[in-house]
């Protein structure tokens, strides 16, 4: 493995230790949506040593993204975000393998290759269509979202016999209010993108009791609230999975 020291201060936690750093060098996560969820949780997953990290964006730095896209500079306006946090992000550990992606198609593909996979998009279409791959290919997917000053988290792992995202939200249609018009606080999609990434290590690291759970935050109050989800026996995206 490489330089242990990097790694120490995760090494020494008990539920992690060197087999667990291992595993976690040895993982492949698919990261779709390079945007303000995005750019923090492929942070901490890039510091946290895991092997080959995908990552899937289409859309290029506009200079409205800076406040809240960490990855991202003045001088990466303009630029593919795929591009721009490859750059970055091999600045932060230079072991870990990344692949670039830039079109639905490999996106989806993608699937099939990782471990876990993250959604941090921003629109229903994307998050059906990719909680449809995780599902056919039997995938763990995390998934957030945010908003004024909410965030929501949750893992679904249907190897464990969990719902999958349609179970939560099925697919009516309609289209997600979006950030332009409703608004954004910086440090809300902060958090949550922290939350994807940790609740990604944990499904990678087999912690079994973090899936199937909605994590929903007031980030005007402060509070978190945690509500079970049920799998739906006629969700039309995993009623037919075993």
């Amino acid at each position: 493995m490489a330089d242990l020291s990097r790694y120490a201060r995760q090494i020494v936690l008990p539920e992690i230790g060197v087999a667990g750093q291992t595993a976690l060098r040895d993982s492949r996560v698919l990261l779709v949506g390079l945007g303000g969820l995005g750019c923090p949780a492929a942070r901490y997953l890039a510091g946290a040593g895991i092997g080959t990290l995908m990552l899937a964006d289409r859309d290029r730095v506009e200079r409205s993204n800076l406040p809240r896209q960490t990855l991202y500079a003045e001088a990466d306006v303009g630029r593919l975000k795929v591009d721009a946090a490859i750059a970055h992000l091999a600045q932060v550990d230079a072991s870990v393998q990344f692949t670039g992606l830039h079109t639905a198609e490999a996106t989806l593909a993608a699937v099939r290759e990782a471990d876990v996979v993250l959604d941090c998009t921003d629109n229903f279409e994307a998050r059906f269509a990719l909680n449809r791959a995780c599902v056919m290919a039997r995938k763990p997917l995390v998934s957030g979202a945010a908003i004024r000053w909410e965030g929501q988290i949750a893992a679904f792992d249907l190897r464990r016999g969990g719902p999958c995202y349609a179970c939560l939200y099925p697919d009516t249609g309609e289209s997600a209010e979006a950030c332009e018009d409703a608004g954004i606080v910086g440090p809300v999609v902060g958090v949550v993108g922290a939350m994807q990434a940790l609740l990604a290590l944990q499904l990678l690291l087999g912690h079994a009791d973090v899936a199937s759970r909605l994590h929903r935050w007031d980030a005007r109050r402060g509070d978190w609230r945690k509500l079970a989800v049920a799998r739906d026996p006629q969700c039309p995206h995993c009623a037919t999975s075993p």
